[in-house]
């Protein structure tokens, strides 16, 4: 059986991922940049990757979509997205300044608009070699804030869980834990994707009621606010980190940041012997 790949780039203060699944499905999870590095060109010129199977937008906000002006030089087949917000709702949860950013979001959340079918639709098990995508939002909250309108995906493969909650908060937070399937899906995650960059504001205790994770990933930048990364390394059981250069040794880690470790690679495979390997390493 083959790997599962997900990789948590270093995009400063914003949001990317990638998903390779075993049977060679590629997904960006949020599509954040900084100025020196683009996940996507990446990925084109480095990876070798001609076509993305899927965007997955977690909600958008300008700091997980600067990366988007690249986004039809993959040509992504699939957009998953929190459909329901209007388009006077997101203009106004974001900065005039960023309008072209913006309007390309509008332009392609416009085009992306087909009926998909199921042998098309690289979230479901059959198609992506048995990774399941468990995907939740809270409608019920006020657009004011669409951080809590966001997607929450766990992404779940050989009995390893690893939740992208986007930027939502306590209010989103306390309303998915009363949903029984959401319970089900986040209980015993390894990985936790720390809500709004690590922020107070995307901690909420009662998460850690249903599951207590191996380990805490924070995506954020050299001069922004992780306010809560001790609160993550409360919660946190430890797990090895591994370091892409042989010369450093491994450690146990209970929550890791981009800002301090770089790109972050997480893979889950069967060894030999058939048990289910969780590997993480950063920079």
């Amino acid at each position: 059986m083959s790997n599962l790949r997900v990789i948590c780039w270093n995009v400063e203060h914003g949001n990317a991922a990638y998903i390779q699944t075993p049977t060679l499905k590629h997904i960006a999870l949020d599509l954040g940049s900084e100025p020196d590095f683009s996940p996507l060109t990446f990925l084109k010129t480095d990876f070798h990757i001609d076509h993305l199977d899927e965007v997955i937008i977690s909600h958008p906000h300008t700091d997980h979509l600067t990366d988007i002006l690249n986004f039809d030089g993959l040509s992504p087949k699939v957009l998953s997205r929190p459909k329901h917000l209007t388009e006077s709702e997101i203009r106004a949860a974001n900065r005039r300044e960023d309008a072209s950013i913006i309007d390309k979001y509008i332009e392609i959340n416009n085009r992306f608009n087909s009926p998909l079918a199921s042998e098309s639709n690289p979230e479901l098990p059959q198609n992506n070699g048995g990774v399941v995508f468990h995907t939740f939002k809270d409608t019920a909250t006020s657009t004011a804030n669409i951080n809590n309108h966001g997607l929450v995906i766990v992404l779940e493969y050989l009995n390893c869980k690893i939740i992208f909650p986007g930027d939502i908060e306590s209010p989103t937070w306390a309303a998915l834990l009363q949903r029984r399937d959401f319970v089900t899906a986040i209980s015993d995650a390894d990985i936790l994707i720390a809500s709004h960059h690590g922020r107070e504001a995307g901690f909420y205790g009662d998460l850690f009621k249903v599951f207590k994770p191996k380990l805490t990933i924070i995506s954020d930048g050299r001069f922004r606010d992780t306010s809560a990364t001790a609160r993550y390394s409360a919660v946190s059981d430890g797990w090895t980190v591994h370091r892409r250069d042989k010369s450093l040794n491994s450690e146990e880690r209970k929550c890791i940041t981009t800002r301090q470790d770089g790109h972050i690679d997480i893979e889950i495979w069967k060894n030999d012997k058939g048990q289910t390997v969780l590997s993480v390493t950063a920079d």
